[in-house]
């Protein structure tokens, strides 16, 4: 199973931003949940496979 590792910070104009460590992913949401939900969405547009993927934040 592969990891993949997001940096989360407080936006400045509100609500949150996750950058992947070591991949290209960027994402931003008003709240945690959707920031979660966002990440998710954008690893598996990222990796265009089906493989199984660990996601912290």
């Amino acid at each position: 199973m592969e990891e993949v590792i997001f940096l989360v910070e407080e936006s400045e104009e509100g609500g949150f931003i996750a950058k992947g460590m070591g991949v290209s992913i960027f994402t931003e949401a008003e709240t945690m949940e959707s920031l979660r939900s966002a990440v998710k969405e954008a690893v598996h547009c990222h990796y265009d496979d089906n493989k199984v993927r660990l996601i912290r934040l």
